[in-house]
């Protein structure tokens, strides 16, 4: 990829605000910005002073003040991309932002593709491929967890994993290679005793890695939960009690949502979207029905079902609630299940105890007064497995490298078959070389055109 050219966008998101830092990067950034830059304060040329110093001036086009700004310098290699770095932070105006760009574009810079910088700090050696695509998980992460897991990627928490194990492997595969050279002498030089035991540590650390992927994955998307029940059981109320205000409609009249509504919040550091989905009865209205169908393709989605209950019902009609409640199991046996009496505000304690005794995983609460609803989060929490987040251990996140791992276990498996049966070192070092094919594609030892071409197109201009 050629990068001899330099590159110009919108650092910070655009519209008005009281500041906005415009980026370049490349081979003429300093020469550039300092033709057209003037210090307030020395008078020096912007080329003539150190890296990593900020300095106050008055960007000009000809004999036109454009705006005062701060001009930070970041000298290669010791830059975000590895190239000279300029970042000129002006007044927020949208007028101002176009006006500096296009000054440049007219001098000759080009404007940045999206993730243009990260794709160069890769390809300049700054980051690994697993690095920077940890960055766009950086800048899309709206809890804790998925921050502290982007974070350990960036700072090469996965990649340095995968990077160590590649190279051992590496090193016995040369000299498996090495023997094909001897094949007549009938020589061994990779201890095979050793490279058995390296195919173990590889086979348990891959498999702990693909494991991960099922916390990852509902960590950084967000872990749907679907509140289903009948109509008029306090769904919405609960929703809205969740979330802290007044995001569904909530009536009297059975039926009222007809379509389902989401919205996500943080709890315990893990993002949560819950679905408020249309009561599940028979219905002969043709619109409710279509949200009956959607409540359950949304059961279906979801990685979590709460079944919520009017306990007054549950007093009166308990068998009709535990046929319900088994209906649900059956059809999802492998999905974790909360059971919900709502409304126990309008139950005695005589009645609360006899409905714990028929159903005794069930839940109370009240959504009207918020009794029980900090009970419920909390039971949200333990169904999901966050200890190895707790642990700082690594977590997969990212469906490419998760495909690669899965591929490389595949092939790590047949070199293990392989030492078991006796195989020969020329057959043995074709699945090495598979295996290794697919660490490199994680870390990035291994890249093409297309690939980077498709991880880096999910960036935002000017990262």
């Amino acid at each position: 990829m050629i990068q001899n050219d330099t590159i110009i966008a919108l650092a910070t998101p655009s519209g008005a605000g009281a500041i906005a830092v415009i980026r370049l990067s490349g081979i003429d950034a300093v020469k550039l910005v300092s033709e057209n830059f003037q210090s307030v304060t020395d008078g020096k040329k912007l080329s003539s002073q150190k890296t990593h110093t900020i300095h106050l001036g008055h960007i000009v086009d000809a004999n036109k003040t454009m705006d005062e700004v701060l001009v930070s310098i970041f000298k290669n290699p010791n830059s975000y991309t590895g190239e000279d770095v300029i970042e000129i932070s002006c007044h927020g105006s949208p007028y101002i932002q176009q006006e500096i760009i296009q000054l440049f574009l007219r001098k000759g810079c080009r404007m940045a593709n999206a993730g243009e910088f990260t794709l160069r700090a890769f390809l300049n050696g700054k980051l690994d491929l697993s690095q920077a695509e940890a960055v766009a998980d950086l800048i899309a992460s709206d809890n804790e967890a998925s921050h502290q897991i982007a974070m350990q990627q960036m700072r090469g928490g996965f990649s340095s994993e995968i990077a160590k194990l590649r190279e051992e492997l590496l090193n016995f595969a040369s000299l498996i290679e090495l023997e094909l050279d001897f094949a007549e002498e009938d020589v061994e030089f990779a201890d095979r005793t050793q490279f058995r035991d390296l195919i173990d540590r590889i086979i348990f650390v891959l498999k702990r890695l693909i494991d991960s992927f099922a916390v990852g994955n509902v960590i950084k998307n967000g872990i749907p939960v679907a509140i289903v029940g009948e109509p008029n059981v306090g769904k919405s109320t609960l929703l809205n009690a969740l979330l802290n205000e007044e995001r569904a409609i909530v009536s009297e009249i059975a039926g009222t949502t007809r379509d389902t509504i989401e919205d996500e919040i943080s709890v315990g550091g893990i993002g949560f979207r819950f679905i408020d989905t249309a009561g599940i009865r028979e219905t002969q209205d043709v619109v409710e029905s279509i949200g009956i169908k959607k409540t359950f393709e949304k059961i279906e989605q979801s990685q979590v079902t709460v079944y919520l209950f009017d306990s007054e019902k549950g007093i009166s009609d308990l068998k009709t609630i535990q046929i319900e409640i088994e209906k649900i199991k059956n059809k999802y046996p492998q999905k974790p299940l909360l059971i919900i009496a709502n409304k126990i505000d309008k139950l005695d304690d005589n009645q609360l105890a006899s409905l714990q005794e028929a159903i005794p995983e069930v839940k109370l609460l009240s959504a009207k007064t918020g009794f029980g609803v900090e009970q419920l989060t909390n039971s949200l929490l333990k169904l999901i497995n966050t200890g190895a987040l707790r642990n700082n251990e690594t977590i997969v996140t990212n469906t490419r490298h998760y495909d690669a791992l899965l591929k490389a276990f595949e092939e790590i498996q047949k070199v293990k078959h392989g030492l078991d049966s006796g195989l020969s070192g020329d057959l043995m070092a074709i699945d090495v070389r598979e295996a290794l094919y697919y660490f490199g594609l994680i870390t990035g030892e291994v890249t093409n055109d297309d690939l980077l071409g498709n991880i880096f197109a999910n960036f935002c201009i000017g990262k």
